[in-house]
């Protein structure tokens, strides 16, 4: 049995950046997971992801998303696919709206760039968009879509690289309290570690049940990819920016057509319940007519395009959106990091290099993701 400094359990964006991170600060880690990094179950293991930097007025995620997307263009330097399309963010929304011009605020205070867009002049940029009469919007160029399956291979191939030892196991639910010693996959094999992070997102409170099963709550979220007419360009990256829609109350966002995957569509809404092991990944039919009205309303070109690729993902919600980053109170050695809650995955190296500060003593803990702060009943107020 190998010891190592720390076992990450988990090989999503969060566990995988955790890992690398780690890793390259000269620890031995194992980075374990039961399906592999970047599979079809997990909330990382979706074609694409949006990075913007517009968070109302959470600037704490305003910077971490500038830190982010540092990281990633340093990871991405000299790498030899694009991972990461830099098409810039559009947020539209109705004059006045409270978000946008706290965003607007919060950006500013952090140093980020933006340009902010009348009526007029998103009409003239983005003619193939019809927003209502009188919609604004704040354009952030350096933000993009980022692509997440691969990416979160790419990390974790990465911290292999480096001397991560990858493991493939499901691994059991800890007992007892003090220090954990080990931990046990359901195949028997037992793996030893001085620090233990659990990054596994919507299986969390599988594992800790009586911590977490009130306090991350994995919801079914659905994804629609449209198809483009033939030879018209002006859904790709290179004309049209990712997007998120305050002009509707179902908050819609999309992806251009990316690798030629299709127009992204889908309602930043969180769905019912669901079991990311077992649950059906078969898109509903009223949700996919949803998404039709949606695209006609909004890209009247693409009225009646047809759905080429469809998605069932999730998303790992907390009780008000805020990322779960905090020592379990029963374990000396334990930590939990997740609760991405739909809006995680940009922030991937942005945790990998804040969980990494926190274990070496180098920062202090912030207080939003504490466990203490977590609620039982969801009142989202993180977008």
């Amino acid at each position: 049995m190998n010891r190592f400094d720390v076992a990450v359990i988990g090989a999503g964006v969060f566990g995988s950046s955790i890992a690398y991170r780690l890793v390259s600060e000269g620890k031995r880690v194992a980075l374990v997971d039961a399906y592999g990094a970047g599979n079809s179950r997990a909330s990382s293991g979706g074609e694409t992801r949006i990075l913007r930097l517009s968070y109302g007025a959470d600037e704490i995620y305003t910077r971490m998303a500038m830190r982010a997307l540092e990281l990633w263009r340093e990871f991405l330097d000299g790498y030899p696919e694009r991972l990461f399309e830099a098409t810039g963010a559009l947020v539209a929304a109705p004059a006045g709206d409270a978000m946008l011009e706290a965003s607007r605020e919060a950006m500013l205070g952090a140093g980020a760039r933006f340009e902010t867009l009348d009526s007029e002049q998103l009409r003239r940029r983005y003619p193939q968009m019809a927003f209502p009469a009188g919609a604004v919007a704040v354009l952030e160029p350096s933000s993009g879509a980022l692509l997440a399956r691969r990416l979160t291979n790419a990390v974790a191939t990465a911290a292999r690289r480096k001397g991560a030892e990858m493991l493939r196991g499901r691994v059991e639910a800890p007992s007892g309290a003090g220090r954990l010693p080990c931990v046990v996959t359901g195949a028997g094999s037992l793996i030893e570690a001085g620090t233990f992070v659990f990054a596994c997102g919507p299986w969390l409170a599988g594992l800790f049940p009586q911590l977490l099963g009130e306090r991350i709550f994995p919801t079914r979220q659905e994804v629609f990819f449209f198809g483009v007419p033939a030879g018209d360009a002006r859904f790709g990256p290179e004309a049209l920016p990712v997007w998120l829609d305050r002009t509707d109350p179902r908050l819609p966002y999309g992806i251009p057509d990316i690798e030629n995957r299709g127009l992204k569509v889908a309602f930043d809404v969180h769905g019912p319940a669901f079991d990311p092991d077992s649950g059906e990944r078969i898109v509903r039919g009223e949700s996919t007519a949803a998404a039709r009205e949606y695209l006609a309303r909004r890209f009247p070109a693409l009225a009646g395009a047809p759905l080429v690729e469809s998605r069932v993902c999730q998303y790992e919600n907390t009780s008000n959106g805020d990322f779960l980053i905090d020592r379990h109170p029963e374990f000396d050695n334990v930590w939990i990091a997740g609760g991405g809650s739909g809006h995680g995955f940009k922030h991937g190296p942005a945790v990998g290099e804040y969980v990494a500060d926190v274990l070496a003593g180098r920062r202090t803990p912030e207080p939003r993701f504490s466990l203490a702060s977590k609620q039982t009943r969801q009142s989202r107020s993180v977008y």
